[in-house]
């Protein structure tokens, strides 16, 4: 399998779609002109919004600054990673805002054109345990003949779509219903899975039942007392070592043949 989507690409398109400017993108780092709206909503200065309103001036949204490698930290701006809150917070905005979409490449033609049906579908997998890692995957599936790409996002990434289908241009109906093609994108995640080295999850038992013995041996013989039970269910939670996968968001794009 394909490496899963790069961070700095994600958070590029991401903010590109969202009309914001980007001033800059060096090794590691990105520089980001936030639009109104998007400083609404990532920047948590609803008191200034308000009184900005209320005088009836334009407001200046803020710059943002993220730093997806780690060795760069000591220079000004914030660390942003899988597990951030920075980046949990981007991800419930796309879930509650844009969690389906239906998109058509745009193309200039005089001729009756056609356009594939893609379901892409970006996906997030975390392993939670003693250590949380996340990991990001964009997957497309053509649904005609069933072809697969794990990095979907660098495919559109140079793409102009649209939510109307350009002059010309028809549609060509699924041969793979998109239930059907998000069990095979869920095979392949689940593949990628089991390959992965699970001495995370060795480790996570591991801390479990070194926690749990301690807390036996605190409470002895009152392990019928509700605050036992309570402190075992939160050790469980905490260290149990699980795999989840969340649907970020996804849609059909209808493409042309130059794009399969």
């Amino acid at each position: 399998m394909e490496q899963h989507i790069d961070l700095s690409d994600f958070l590029t398109n991401y903010f590109e779609t969202k009309q914001c400017t980007i001033l800059s993108r060096e090794q590691g780092q990105i520089h980001i002109q936030l639009t109104e709206e998007m400083d609404k909503e990532l920047m948590n200065r609803p008191f200034y919004w308000h009184y900005i309103k209320k005088i009836g001036r334009e407001g200046e949204p803020q710059t943002l600054r993220l730093i997806t490698d780690k060795e760069k930290t000591n220079e000004p701006g914030e660390w942003i990673h899988f597990g951030s809150p920075r980046l949990h917070q981007i991800i419930n905005k796309l879930i509650e805002k844009e969690r389906y979409t239906r998109l058509f490449e745009q193309v200039r033609t005089s001729e009756n054109t056609p356009l594939y049906p893609w379901l892409v579908v970006n996906i997030k997998i975390s392993y939670l345990g003693v250590q949380h890692k996340d990991e990001i995957f964009s997957v497309g599936l053509q649904l005609l003949h069933g072809h697969m790409t794990s990095n979907m996002m660098d495919f559109l990434e140079n793409m102009t779509l649209d939510r109307s289908i350009s002059d010309y241009c028809y549609t060509l109906t699924p041969m793979i219903t998109p239930k059907s093609g998000f069990l095979r994108i869920q095979n392949l995640l689940r593949q990628h899975v089991q390959n992965q080295d699970n001495a995370w999850a060795v480790t996570s038992i591991k801390q479990l039942e070194t926690e749990k013995a301690t807390l036996k041996h605190f409470y002895e013989d009152e392990l019928d007392h509700p605050r036992y039970l309570e402190e075992l269910e939160a050790l469980e939670k905490r260290f149990k070592p699980r795999i989840t996968f969340q649907v970020i968001n996804g849609g059909i794009f209808y493409l042309t043949a130059s794009s399969n």
